[in-house]
Order: C-alpha cells, then sequence, then structure tokens
C-alpha cells in the first residue's frame, strides 16, 4: 500500500450529505441575516439623512451620512439622566443580585445541610406562584421604596432559576476541596469567598450577564415604583419618546436641545437614534461575558 494510499488528501462525501450542509449554511445564514440586520438597519438609518433615510426599502450603508439626529438627541438633559439611572441601576443591582444569588446557591449546594431540600423547594415555589403586582406595590410602598433608587433594585433582587443554576454548579465542584480548607480550619464564608467563588467563575460570568441585561432592559419597576423624571431610565425614557411624537418629546425634555438644524430631522430618526443609543452599550459588553455562557449554563444545568 502507497503512502498516498494511506492518507489520502480528497475524502469524496456522498452528494446528500454534500447538499445537506450547502441547506444547513442557507438556512443558519438566513437566521443570521434576520437576527443581525434589524439593529444594522437601526444603526444606518441613525446616521443616514432623514429625507433620504425615508426612501425606505434596504440598504447596508448609511444614506447621506450625517450625526445630527444624535447632536439632538444627546444635547437633551433628560437622555443623560436616564443614562446615569440605567447605569447605577444595572451596576448596582447586579452586583446586589449576585450577591444575594451567592449567599443562597452556596448553603444549598452543601449536602450536609440538612434543610437544603425544603429551602430549595421553597425557593422553587415562587418560580410557579407569586404574589402578583399589587402585592408587590404594597410591599415596596409599606416598607417605604417609593420614589427611591432602591426600588428599581431591591424587589427583584434575586432570581430563582438563576440561584438553581448556580446552585448546580457549586454542588458539582469536587466535595474534597470543601473538606480540605475545613480540615486547614477555614470557615463557611472563607471557604465561599476564597475557594468556590473562584473555582465558580464561568457560572457567575453568565448569571452576571442575564442580570446585567435584564437590568439594563427593565423598566417596569421604574414606572411603577416611582413617579419622577430624576428617576427615569433610559428604557423608559424611550417608551415615551416611542409613544408620543418623538420631536415634541425633545423639545418638552429640553428646549433648548432642539435648534434649527433639528427642523431636517424626522420623528422616525430621533426614534431610531434613540433606540441605538440604548442598545449598543449592552452589545458592547455582551461579547466579553458570552465565552463564559456556554460553560457556566451547561454545567449549571446538570441535576443534581
Amino acid at each position: 500500500m502507497t503512502t498516498k494510499e494511506m492518507h489520502p488528501t480528497h475524502i469524496r462525501r456522498p452528494r446528500g450529505e454534500a447538499a445537506g450542509q450547502v441547506i444547513i449554511v442557507i438556512l443558519l445564514g438566513l437566521i443570521a441575516f434576520s437576527t443581525l440586520y434589524p439593529f444594522w438597519h437601526v444603526l444606518m438609518y441613525s446616521i443616514s439623512n432623514s429625507k433620504a433615510a425615508m426612501s425606505g426599502g434596504f440598504f447596508f450603508l448609511p444614506r447621506k451620512p450625517t450625526f445630527l439626529s444624535y447632536q439632538v438627541v444627546f444635547k437633551t438633559s433628560q437622555i443623560w439622566v436616564a443614562y446615569r439611572n440605567t447605569v447605577a441601576k444595572t451596576v448596582v443591582g447586579t452586583t446586589i443580585s449576585i450577591t444575594l444569588t451567592a449567599l443562597t446557591a452556596y448553603p444549598l449546594s452543601v449536602r450536609r445541610f440538612r434543610g437544603r431540600n425544603f429551602f430549595s423547594l421553597l425557593i422553587f415555589f415562587t418560580m410557579l406562584f407569586s404574589g402578583g403586582m399589587i402585592p408587590t406595590y404594597l410591599i415596596v410602598r409599606d416598607v417605604g421604596l417609593l420614589n427611591t433608587f432602591w426600588a428599581m433594585v431591591i424587589p427583584g433582587a434575586m432570581s430563582a432559576y438563576n440561584m438553581f443554576i448556580l446552585r448546580n454548579y457549586m454542588q458539582n465542584l469536587p466535595s474534597s476541596l470543601e473538606e480540605s480548607a475545613h480540615i486547614d480550619g477555614a470557615n463557611a464564608f472563607t471557604t465561599l469567598i476564597r475557594i468556590i467563588l473562584p473555582l465558580s467563575t464561568p457560572s457567575l460570568a453568565a448569571i452576571a450577564m442575564f442580570y446585567g441585561v435584564g437590568n439594563w432592559n427593565g423598566y417596569m419597576d421604574c414606572l411603577l415604583y416611582t413617579n419622577t423624571q430624576k428617576l427615569q431610565v433610559l428604557q423608559l425614557y424611550l417608551r415615551v419618546i416611542m409613544e408620543q411624537t418623538a420631536m415634541n418629546s425633545l423639545s418638552s425634555a429640553d428646549a433648548a436641545a432642539v435648534n434649527a438644524a433639528s427642523a431636517e430631522l424626522t420623528d422616525e430618526t430621533v426614534k431610531m437614534t434613540t433606540v441605538a443609543v440604548s442598545v449598543i452599550p449592552i452589545l458592547v459588553v455582551y461579547p466579553f461575558l458570552q465565552r463564559f455562557y456556554t460553560k457556566g449554563i451547561t454545567v449549571g444545568a446538570v441535576k443534581g
């Protein structure tokens, strides 16, 4: 047998397999296009001349590029207030959520904890049934959180679903690590901080992404528990822009921001710009956490 026969350079595949791969590539390409193009369209529309963009149709490059809409939007004082509140809500809310989730998941992952099944069932019950919007509002009101920043981060601070993912991940870690730390004199808190959490980084990163995206996109808590523009978040500001006439909303928010140049803009361009401004930051952060997503979720999803 010759060397060429032992190591063939070309393997002929059946026609059916080749055709199937072509179909799969086409389908995946269409799915990717249908997912990405709406974001790209919003971005291109926002930096296009309003009159040129109104001609409609697909366009992959800006038509008569201009950043006039961004100049008008960023001149309004309210969008900076909304940005500040959204960033603070995302950072503080995610930190509190991760802390509470880790402190709850760790004891429930320890097999020697006798009450862990009872407390796990109690938390799981909240995934099936909840008190509802009105009882939650009454609790927030009675504890004095209405019209405060904490009303946007405390009521929904911990997700039972995320807690179970982290608990299962911790539960799959070798128990010998915890036993060794206990023999060396480490208490439960030291073991959690120095051993369990560093080993749970993939799951923590995935859960942090869930909490971060949820806090960034959320606006119902702001809508229900606050009634002042000082606490308005970006998504609620975007909702106001989308529901009302965009230029009128900007004018009422900050009359000095809309000058003679803004007369060239249409409501649709301002809406697209506001959408782009609210979406781009989270799209920039997502790729840095996405690499932890698969490992953190698949390992944490193992039944324990």
